[in-house]
């Protein structure tokens, strides 16, 4: 069975200074621009006028230990969607927003407030923040452990849909010869009891034009990928290979139908992260320039968290013993772990070649070539069902993200497989996703099957 949209999706991901960790240190970066909105007010009406579906954004409410030796820090997501809204006319707009450290209220009218702000382009990108330290910047004393973590994500989403859902989109009358404003009948408080949380509701604001905000969700666990059969309509997600990519994308579509839900209105994107050249040697060459300037002290520490491996006073120029990654799979991140040991499976790099491969992308894949090489590497996935489109990632900004605008894109539309023009105004149309009925007007059976 095949669940290939007809069009390509592609969103662009963007990351303070670029998605390469040493991008700040390249002839080519801005990073003096990390916190100037102007340049991402730049980047969204360039994406706009290249008709991409959405920009994302990721975030996460920790400093990163290791700025010393890169660009971590970053703007609030969710207000800059805001800004970016108020300069683009249809381009989507995603945010990243964790679970373990907001409330639901106020992550529900924050994104509502957005949705009606942009006329209804807004994605929220579901997270379980899993940085230990971000425990010790809202009051707790310890981290909320995985399996807790997705049971109070579970409870949450239930919460902000019950509040998103919580006005019927006729409860506002507003007839001013009667003096009605607004049908109370049809304005539900959420009434919300549960393990995490107690919310009353309902929201003070209104239904957006797009119905809520879309739900994304990123993670590739046993747990992530159950999560996401039950909510999400878009997953980010990263793969090296198209068997990988495949297996995944088969294994989540067959879970979504399993939940009840139409598999087509779940879209899968991975992330990739191209060097672009007019010959494939010259972007290879130019990938070589970015690794060259990489810290191995803060590639090391990312490594760190992936595996759990302490690799400080290794030698970097032998391999990483495979044992020694298999034993720490239980205490480590689980996606990108295994990514680690199938990289170490198939290709046997020394640690230097590893740190390399994940400087590009933490894991996503990363690409070296002419923009046909990159158009006909998005095309194969896209054909082979291993992806309903992509999130760019450019490796340094701007001229990793305007490379790929201008030479990709425009191959891309030539044959067929991405849109000349916006068919509609809200981040659903764009990706083909039905406005969901409201909870509280959908008879119980069907709420129960969907």
């Amino acid at each position: 069975m095949s669940w290939t949209s007809e069009k390509l999706v592609l969103n662009a991901f963007i990351y303070p200074g670029g998605h390469h960790e040493a991008a700040w240190r390249h002839p080519q970066s801005e990073p003096h621009r990390v916190t100037d909105i102007k340049l991402y007010q730049e980047i969204a009406r360039r994406a706009e006028a290249a008709k991409l579906d959405a920009i994302f954004f990721a975030d996460a409410p920790v400093l990163d230990s290791n700025i010393r030796y890169a660009a971590r820090h970053r703007l609030e997501p969710i207000t800059m969607l805001a800004a970016l809204a108020a300069v683009t006319e249809k381009i989507g707009f995603i945010a990243t927003a964790s679970t373990t450290y907001y409330e639901p209220y106020n992550l529900a009218r924050l994104f509502a407030s957005v949705d009606h702000i942009s006329g209804g382009r807004v994605g929220w990108n579901i997270v379980t923040t899993s940085a230990d330290a971000a425990a010790a910047n809202f009051n707790l004393e310890k981290h909320p452990a995985n399996a807790d973590r997705y049971r109070q994500a579970t409870e949450f989403v239930d919460v902000v849909t019950k509040l998103w859902d919580s006005w019927e989109d006729d409860a506002i009358v507003a007839d001013k010869e009667s003096g009605l404003f607004a049908d109370t009948d049809r304005i539900h408080p959420a009434n919300h009891k549960g393990e995490f949380y107690q919310v009353r509701g309902a929201l003070n604001l209104p239904r957006s034009p797009q119905g809520r905000p879309v739900y994304v969700q990123a993670g590739s666990s046993e747990e992530g990928r159950g999560f996401a059969a039950r909510y999400a309509e878009a997953i980010f997600t990263a793969h090296q290979t198209l068997e990988s990519a495949k297996s995944f994308y088969s294994d989540i579509k067959k879970r979504v139908a399993a939940a009840g839900r139409n598999p087509a209105h779940v879209k899968i994107l991975p992330g990739i992260s191209p060097f672009i050249a007019s010959t494939e040697t010259e972007a290879r060459k130019l990938e070589a320039e970015f690794n060259d300037l990489v810290q191995p002290a803060f590639s090391l520490a990312q490594l760190n968290r992936i595996t759990g491996i302490d690799l400080g006073s290794a030698d970097l120029d032998k391999p990483l013993p495979r044992e020694a990654v298999e034993a720490t799979r239980a205490q480590a991140d689980s996606s990108r772990h295994q990514l680690v040991l199938d990289v170490i499976d198939r290709e046997n790099p020394t640690i230097r070649q590893l740190l390399h491969r994940l400087a590009g992308g933490r894991g996503h894949k990363v690409i070296a070539g002419t923009p046909e090489q990159v158009a006909d590497w998005i095309e194969t996935w896209f054909r082979e069902g291993a992806a309903d489109g992509f999130n760019i990632m450019p490796p340094w900004l701007t001229g990793g993200f305007d490379i790929f605008i201008d030479e990709v894109v425009p191959l891309l539309q030539k044959r067929g497989l991405f849109r000349l023009d916006y068919k509609g105004d809200t981040l659903r149309d764009h990706y083909g996703l039905p406005r969901p009925e409201n909870i509280y007007t959908v008879p119980a059976a069907a709420r129960e099957s969907a």
